[in-house]
């Protein structure tokens, strides 16, 4: 297990990971930072799974050349903030201010600092919009928490705790309202049933069109990186 490379030009990293679960080889390309994942069974040779991953060469470099190169936030970058492009701008100052086309932030420090207020604004924004679904349905959750997860935009418990991305502050207002809208209707329904679809469609509305849209354009948020 670990790391091994895929022959070419350039070399492939491949991270090997055996599975008890697995019932057979499988390739993974992150969309967050382009690592390839080969899992394979418990009992099925690594040079079985290097020969799989041989024949995987066409595929696996056509989708590492699609992948999007990080994004360091700095000031000069532009930024989508609620689904518009903002360029960082810092300034002499304690607090962030939020325009049309620009959002100034404090010149120390400044990534640090505008992923807390965005993180800020994400509770608010999502707060609004959980109380609103929950309202309309009428069933309380006990509690929304925030995190920068990579494999979903949001999760809901049998407890009504709602969990969320908070790189959804980035998409757009109905791509966010939606993904509140989506946990919601879990306090009524725990899976993907359609009548679990029935209830989004109750509170959102047609839900195809943000669900595209994270499926096509959601992986973008992961890209930015805010560290100074």
């Amino acid at each position: 297990m670990g790391q091994h490379h895929l022959p070419g030009n350039p070399p492939i990293p491949l991270i090997l990971r055996r599975s008890a679960q697995a019932r057979r080889i499988s390739l993974r390309v992150s969309s967050l930072d382009g690592r390839v994942t080969l899992t394979l069974p418990r009992r099925v040779p690594e040079h079985e799974a290097l020969a799989f991953a041989a024949e995987k060469e066409s595929w696996l470099r056509r989708h590492l050349a699609r992948q999007e190169a990080p994004v360091a936030v700095a000031p000069g970058t532009t930024l989508p903030v609620e689904g518009k492009p903002r360029q960082i701008v810092a300034r002499p100052q304690r607090g962030i201010r939020l325009f049309a086309d620009q959002v100034e932030v404090p010149d120390r420090a400044p990534a640090t600092r505008l992923a807390a207020w965005l993180r800020e604004l994400a509770r608010d924004r999502l707060s609004e919009a959980c109380d609103r679904h929950a309202a309309a349905l009428g069933l309380p959750y006990s509690r929304i928490t925030l995190r920068d997860t990579r494999s979903r935009w949001g999760s809901c418990t049998e407890a009504g705790a709602l969990m969320f991305s908070w790189r959804l502050i980035m998409a757009p207002p109905e791509i966010l309202d939606y993904v509140a809208a989506h946990e919601v209707a879990h306090l009524a329904e725990m899976n993907h049933s359609p009548a679990f679809w029935a209830v989004v469609n109750r509170l959102y509305g047609d839900y195809a069109p943000a669900r595209a849209w994270l499926r096509s354009d959601g992986n973008a948020l992961h890209r930015y990186r805010f560290t100074d």
